[in-house]
């Protein structure tokens, strides 16, 4: 091969590694982890207090870009999510359920009576059925029912953060 050719391989070899790494660089800073908003106090209307995570939640929490905090009205848990940056490690709820062994159903995307957007899926183990919905927003009044169009959002600059995530987990009983 000659040489000019080996150098405009060699160049062409070396963008397609960039291009390749490009996904894997952080996409977007916002606030420092200091700066994020305080937790809700409340949601739909009821009281909740903060519980503490799970060993495995900790662990998880320690390299996640933002913070992490579970809580309780009482009813449902609640799995909050202040996301600094745009990261693949706001997966969706689904993935953990079906980790933990769940069976997961899809259900209709729906608005609540605060006209916020929703995901939502049954969870079923045993004689365990759960309902989980799931959102996204930014400050600015931006929603995304599902972890992908956020992704894209942020990788494409039509959002900045922090984002709240908001995983909210109901028994619905055992399953029929």
């Amino acid at each position: 091969m000659c040489r000019r050719a080996l150098i405009v391989r060699g160049l062409f070899l070396a963008a397609c590694f960039v291009a390749a790494l490009a996904p894997l660089r952080p996409i977007a800073r916002a606030n420092a982890i200091g700066a994020l908003p305080d937790w809700p106090r409340s949601w739909d209307g009821r009281e909740i207090w903060q519980v503490p995570l799970s060993r495995s939640d900790e662990r998880f929490g320690e390299n996640f870009p933002g913070r992490i905090a579970k809580f309780t009205d009482g009813r449902r848990e609640f799995i909050f999510r202040w996301v600094t940056t745009g990261t693949r490690q706001l997966h969706p709820s689904a993935d953990c359920f079906r980790g933990a062994g769940y069976a997961i159903t899809p259900q209709p995307a729906f608005r609540d009576r605060e006209e916020r957007q929703w995901s939502s899926f049954l969870a079923c183990r045993d004689q365990l059925r759960l309902l989980v919905r799931e959102r996204i927003a930014d400050q600015q009044g931006r929603e995304w029912t599902d972890v992908s169009s956020w992704f894209w959002s942020v990788a494409l600059g039509k959002t900045q953060g922090p984002w709240l995530s908001v995983t909210a987990v109901e028994g619905e009983g055992p399953p029929p």
